[in-house]
């Protein structure tokens, strides 16, 4: 079994390669505080992904090497996620008091149950969670499996730009990590994560600093990056800096922010309701969202007068102190954007599996 999700001894960049966009996050702590050293945030050129997989090896390239240039830092170990339809996370349940290696040894005998995949195109890893409170005699135990060619694709990629993956995560994972580390929290409260990406709303609840909950919801800000590029006759690159800089004509609010708005609405409804089904739990009161929406400013505020619940934009690096080249005016603007690779960048510092 190749340990990909191996627990964390050493300092790593938190990066996390998107299907637009690939962030980094270098962070330093001291005692409690953290200190933002760095980050970064270059666009991928063209349509670079199918899905999650990789289809053009050169964009995504050429973006890593950006990144790695504009950090300007001779650290060579990162820590990345993968998420996906052939990605898989599931609770099973074992006997209690087994070392890591008894556990594998029993994983490996039962997984053709466990995985709906061939065992030798997938990685897996796993993770004893805390003792079941449905199954007597029993502790959970979080498993995690993932297809081979979508972590070797990105392997390969970061070799070629002199990085070496010492860890690969799994992104909503990644994003409980974020708010586990960054997002203040009472005992026995758990805190629901919306990330609004490209393509996918993804989902955690967070309890006492471990993740509860995760699931993956199609819908993200494609659907506006399209509807204001047939707006404006403009490429989609375009259209993204332009709502980055806040440059777009004033005019968008009224064309296609409505709509967008109404269906993301929905689908975070809809993710509300499927958690809130899977977890026995009551809608939540209150709910964090990042992504590539968080420059959105009016967003919580209009979400949360549609949803019914209070919305809030998470901004991970709120509390931490900055490097003295950095500008905090400047980070805000990419701040939500910057989650997952913050929650990748805090695996330096926590031994956890995933």
């Amino acid at each position: 079994m190749k340990k990909l999700f191996g627990p964390k001894v050493q300092k790593m960049i938190g990066l996390d390669i998107g299907t637009r966009f690939i962030k980094a996050v270098i962070l330093e702590k001291s005692g409690e505080q953290y200190n933002l050293q760095a980050y970064a945030c270059e666009p991928i050129q063209g349509n670079a992904f199918a899905e999650r997989d990789i289809k053009d090896f050169e964009a995504v390239s050429h973006a890593l090497k950006k990144v790695k240039l504009s950090l300007k830092n001779k650290n060579k170990l990162v820590a990345i996620a993968v998420s996906g339809s052939t990605v898989l996370n599931k609770i099973v349940y074992m006997d209690p008091g087994q070392t890591d290696h008894e556990l594998e040894s029993q994983i490996e005998l039962e997984a053709d149950s466990l995985i709906p995949y061939p065992l030798n195109e997938v990685y897996i890893d796993f993770e004893e969670i805390s003792d079941s409170q449905t199954t007597n005699n029993k502790v959970e135990v979080l498993l995690s499996a993932v297809h081979k060619e979508l972590v070797d694709r990105r392997i390969t990629l970061l070799g070629e730009v002199g990085y070496e993956a010492k860890i690969v995560d799994v992104e909503s994972y990644a994003l409980g990590a974020a708010v586990a580390s960054f997002y203040p929290q009472e005992e026995d409260e758990t805190v629901c994560c919306i990330n609004i990406g490209a393509s996918h709303l993804q989902m955690c609840a967070v309890k006492n600093g471990r993740v509860i909950y995760t699931k993956d919801h199609n819908f993200g800000m494609d659907a506006l990056i399209q509807d204001l590029s047939m707006l404006y006759s403009q490429e989609r690159s375009q259209i993204e800096q332009q709502l980055t800089d806040g440059t777009l004509p004033d005019t968008w609010k009224q064309d296609a922010y409505p709509m967008f708005l109404a269906n993301l609405q929905q689908n975070i409804n809809r993710a509300l309701q499927v958690y809130s089904s899977a977890s026995g739990a009551a809608r939540p009161s209150s709910l964090l969202i990042c992504g590539g929406a968080g420059h959105l400013t009016s967003l919580p505020e209009d979400l949360t007068a549609d949803l019914g619940i209070e919305v809030t934009s998470f901004n991970p690096f709120t509390d931490m102190t900055l490097a003295e080249n950095l500008n905090r005016g400047d980070l805000e603007h990419i701040s939500g954007q910057l989650i997952i690779a913050a929650g990748l960048a805090s695996r330096s510092f926590k031994p956890w599996h995933i």
